[in-house]
Parts: structure tokens; sequence; C-alpha cells
């Protein structure tokens, strides 16, 4: 697998498959077939394909350990670039759909409803993680200081978490809050128990 992994195509085909459902949804959207609210649905969508990107990118170090495909190290950064892609789709979508780009009533309405004020403070976070997922400024910053920044994505996935369920619980439909906490309450979990018994995350 880790040969498969490490194949000249494997990274194209992955931004190809991440770029997938945001292709999707833009084609539902230009043929007006996103139903009767195709503003929400294409902002709700772009919103869950976030928060779906962030459990995938957490998903890459347990499942590196538990199954020795050490190549999708190489996947992780690729992954979280993509999730910052979705999330700031989903934000601009709510900005132009939702508030008509108007800075005024986009400020008021982030102090006025806090599952946006959590939403965008989420995506503000995740803005120097995408700037700095290069090689350059793994260098500039050193392995350690990168590796303490990018743990903010822990926080942020927790944010995006309570955000989601904020916009679940106006409609009382929690089901897929449901599963979405406990994939994320499973993920962060066993990077805890790692840290409680002293072995580092990588």
């Amino acid at each position: 697998m880790n040969r498969w992994l490490l194949h000249p195509a494997a990274k194209p085909l992955l931004w190809v498959l991440l770029a997938w459902p945001a292709a999707g949804l833009l084609w539902q959207g230009w043929h007006d077939t996103l139903g009767p609210n195709p503003a929400e649905a294409l902002i709700r969508g772009l919103g869950d394909w976030t928060l779906r990107g962030l459990c995938l990118t957490l998903l890459v170090t347990p499942l590196r350990t538990w199954t020795g495909w050490h190549a999708l190290l190489r996947w992780r950064r690729n992954l979280g670039v993509a999730t910052f892609l979705y999330g700031t789709l989903h934000w601009l979508a709510y900005a132009w759909l939702d508030q008509g780009l108007d800075w005024n009533a986009l400020v008021h309405d982030v102090g006025k409803r806090p599952f946006i004020l959590v939403g965008t403070a989420a995506w503000l976070a995740m803005l120097p993680l995408a700037a700095t997922s290069f090689n350059a400024a793994i260098r500039a910053m050193g392995g350690r200081r990168w590796q303490d920044l990018h743990k903010a994505v822990y926080g942020i996935a927790l944010a995006a978490l309570l955000h989601f369920f904020w916009v679940k619980a106006g409609k009382n439909d929690l089901a897929e809050v449901a599963v979405y906490g406990l994939v994320i309450t499973g993920l962060l979990g066993w990077r805890w128990q790692r840290w409680r018994t002293g072995i580092q995350p990588p």
C-alpha cells in the first residue's frame, strides 16, 4: 500500500477526489438542482465537506499508526489545505448568498449570532495553518514550532463541531451531530491517550 500511496499519480488523483464534491455542488447550483433553497443547500453542503475534511485530516495519524501506511503522511497537508479551501468557499458562500457581500451586515450578523461567530473564528484560525502548509514554512519555523502551531486543528475541529451543532439544533436535527461528535471525540481521545501515556503523536 505504501508503494501505491507514493505513486506519482496518487497525489493528482487525491486532488481530483477532493475537488469532486465542490464541483458537484457548483454544477447543481449552475443547473438549479439544489432544491427549493439553493443558497442554503450550497452553504450547508460546503460546510459539511469542511467538517468531513477536518475528520479526514485528523484520521491520517491514527490510520498511519494502525496500518503502517506511513506514506499517508505526505497526504495530510493536502487534506488540510483542501479543508481550508472548503471552509473558505463555505464562508464566502455565506457572505455572498446570505449577506450580499454587505460588510456592515456581515459584521453585525457575526456579532449577533453565536454559531456564525464560532464558525467564522474556526475559519480564521485555519488561515495561519494554511499559510504555513509549505516546506519553506516548516524550514523557517522549525519542525517543533510548526507542529505546535498545527495542533490548533484540534481546537478548530471542536469549534466546527459546535458550529454544526448550533446549525442543526435550530431544526432539532441532531443525528448527524452525534455521528461527527463520536468521530471527532474518538480521534482526539486517541491522541489524548497517547499523550497521557507518554507517546507523543507524530
